[in-house]
């Protein structure tokens, strides 16, 4: 086997509304898929039960996130559910560089500034199977009080009318189902002619020189 080249990671994008599986979906995908990682987010929010600074989120106060945007240090950022989100420019440069494909967990409207500054990056969204199903799933975690949960689902309604933004969609009903789609998906890419080429530099030349 020749020794490969290193080939640029690619940057995909998966968003979904707040209850559609996709935290899930995307820890399942990485474990079955080597050399994929998923973006650590910075936020605002106050953390849950059970969750831990740098493992699952970069926790900050406000005062240093606004500082942080003035810097110029998110690829993109935005706010969701009154607290604030976003994706480290430098941290997934050097993810890229080393060969890693990652994955940014965010919004419709974040997809769309990571669009328009990384052309070649990939987009994917998480569909439930139906409305009702979104709201039980919603239940089921436990994290929300009826008031949130009726926000939760109205915002859930005006975020999926991007759906067509995107470059895939998969619809999360069977749940290992989905995450073979997903995995499909991300398969595909890394067998495009240009990557490749790049990674079996060696090999191409031996062969056809």
């Amino acid at each position: 086997m020749s020794n490969a080249a290193v080939t640029k990671g690619s940057l995909d994008i998966v968003a979904a509304p707040s209850g559609a599986g996709k935290t899930s979906l995307v820890k399942a995908l990485i474990a079955s898929l080597p050399g994929l990682v998923v973006s650590l987010s910075t936020t605002t929010r106050p953390r849950r039960p059970g969750e831990v600074d740098g493992v699952d989120y970069h926790f900050v106060d406000m005062a240093t996130f606004e500082a942080q945007v003035e810097a110029g240090q998110f690829l993109e950022h935005a706010r969701v559910f009154d607290n604030y989100y976003g994706t480290s420019k430098a941290s997934v440069q050097a993810q890229r560089d080393q060969g890693l494909d990652v994955i940014l967990e965010i919004d419709w409207q974040g997809a769309r500034v990571v669009r328009e500054k990384v052309p070649e990056c990939r987009s994917i969204y998480i569909l439930p199977p139906s409305r009702q199903v979104l709201e039980q799933r919603l239940r089921n975690r436990g994290q929300d009080d009826e008031q949130q949960i009726a926000r939760r689902m109205q915002d859930a309604v005006s975020e999926m009318v991007h759906f067509d933004e995107f470059d895939y969609i998969v619809v999360n009903d069977d749940f290992d189902q989905a995450v073979e789609e997903l995995r499909s998906i991300f398969l595909s890419r890394r067998l495009e002619s240009v990557a490749q080429s790049q990674r079996h530099r060696d090999l191409i030349r031996q062969l056809i020189s």
